[in-house]
């Protein structure tokens, strides 16, 4: 069996760029290693996902059902699992996504106030995705913590992933909801054990090298355990 490494943060965070430089990081050292991301744009399975963050099922996001908003990001990943890397992985390699389940944990659970309905909530995805779909677990996430107030700095001039355009999707384009979600994500990280990665220091970001040498790190240290 192989090892799973997680890359989470909220958008702007540089969860892409960061994953990128883990990976031929890792490939420097020999490790046998395969990136992948999520969503994965460029598949079919991806295409509810892709109506959902187009405004398909409503505009605003918080009033979007998470059920149904996470059994659609949970598809795309049990499609990208059976075709493009379950017998990598069995076969021992070392798997590094850029998001994963616990996208859904930040972002769809966000919409959910009262704690009780949350952990319903987060029973339901987690039986989902590992015990129903059986798509691996991780072995370690980690979680990029990078400033709401910076993070919406950041994201003023960042293309649409899905379009290459300035539009932003409904995620992006509502300020309320992606608080909400930074929110959700430090308490996640929290209760869930994440390695959290700090992106700013007294208010200055820090360098994309010294957030990577921090990750690189976390996780060499990580695999050696094996």
């Amino acid at each position: 069996m192989g090892k799973l490494i997680v890359i989470e943060g909220t958008d702007s965070s540089g969860k892409e760029t960061q994953t990128k430089r883990l990976y031929e990081k890792l490939k420097e050292e020999g490790f046998n290693v395969k990136k992948i991301t999520f969503p994965n744009y460029e598949s079919p399975a991806c295409a509810p996902v892709k109506m959902y963050l187009a405004g398909e099922f409503g505009e605003n996001a918080l009033e979007v059902n998470p059920y149904p908003a996470s059994t659609m990001y949970a598809i795309d990943r049990y499609a990208s699992f059976k075709k493009e890397w379950e017998d990598f992985y069995n076969q021992g390699g070392i798997i590094i996504t850029d998001r994963y389940t616990q996208s859904n944990m930040i972002h769809q659970a966000s919409k959910i106030t009262d704690p009780a309905e949350k952990k319903k909530f987060m029973e339901w995805l987690v039986d989902l995705e590992f015990e129903k779909m059986r798509i691996p677990k991780p072995d370690m996430v980690l979680f990029i913590n990078m400033p709401f107030e910076l993070a919406q700095e950041l994201m003023k001039n960042r293309e649409n992933k899905i379009t290459g355009e300035k539009k932003k999707d409904i995620h992006e384009k509502n300020s309320e909801y992606m608080k909400k979600s930074y929110e959700n994500a430090c308490d996640m990280a929290a209760e869930q054990g994440w390695k959290e990665i700090c992106c700013a220091e007294e208010g200055k970001l820090r360098t994309i090298e010294e957030i990577s040498e921090d990750i690189f790190h976390a996780v060499k240290e990580n695999l050696e355990d094996r």
